[in-house]
């Protein structure tokens, strides 16, 4: 940090198309506002709406690109679970943050990440919010889950190929024995892990196949969080 005004970002992020954004940036709005004397056009907003035409969740990338190139001071999230799906997400992002000498804040649950701060209490209770971020995370896969195969016994998904990962039985869709693998490694490109030339060269296909698996990504349990 230095003696100029510190740079913040605030990154917010839902899941579909029919959900908004507003609840998350009040919430981190207010808190820069209260807690840094800023305006809140002084607050960089990051965002993403994590469907099948943005995947790779963009906002986000940014982000931990400016991060990185050190441009931001402070990152202000209004709960866990929308900059983190997993534990490996959220400690990959702290982490990320941490080595650029730069704040993260949790406006829901209240807390603060620090460069240099050396709380086992603090730490273990940002471990403990990961968690229950990756529960919310699962519990949301499994009722997408239940959804799937309610979608998959409508007629518009008994016509033309079966999709990746799936096969048909007696004109039924059905999750095939690679279903798991598929699953996994488009989540692995839905969270910017993995490109799509690679996800391709793994399951033995092409990145238009991947293309189109990601554009039905409800039938993958992918972007529910």
């Amino acid at each position: 940090m230095t003696d100029r005004s510190p740079s913040i970002a605030g990154y917010a992020r839902v899941s579909t198309l029919e959900q908004t954004l507003n609840r998350q940036l009040t919430g981190i709005f207010d808190y820069a506002e209260q807690n840094f004397d800023v305006d809140r056009t002084d607050v960089e907003i990051y965002r993403d709406k994590s469907t099948g035409t943005d995947v790779e969740r963009s906002g986000y990338q940014q982000l931990v690109k400016d991060v990185d190139a050190g441009t931001v001071d402070i990152v202000v999230v209004y709960e866990v679970s929308r900059v983190a799906r997993s534990i490996r997400d959220l400690s990959r992002t702290a982490d990320r943050v941490r080595d650029a000498d730069a704040e993260l804040h949790v406006v829901s649950e209240g807390l603060t990440l620090r460069p240099g701060d050396d709380d086992p209490y603090q730490d273990a209770l940002f471990q403990l919010l990961g968690v229950f971020a990756e529960l919310e995370a699962n519990m949301a896969q499994q009722r997408t889950k239940e959804g799937i195969r309610t979608r998959m016994a409508e007629p518009d998904y008994h016509h033309g190929p079966a999709p990746l990962g799936f096969e048909k039985t007696n004109g039924h869709l059905r999750e095939g024995p690679e279903f798991d693998h598929v699953r996994a490694t488009l989540e692995l490109v839905s969270d910017g892990d993995l490109s799509k030339r690679k996800a391709a060269a793994e399951l033995d296909t092409s990145r238009r196949t991947i293309n189109r698996a990601l554009e039905r990504a409800e039938l993958y349990g992918l972007g529910e969080t």
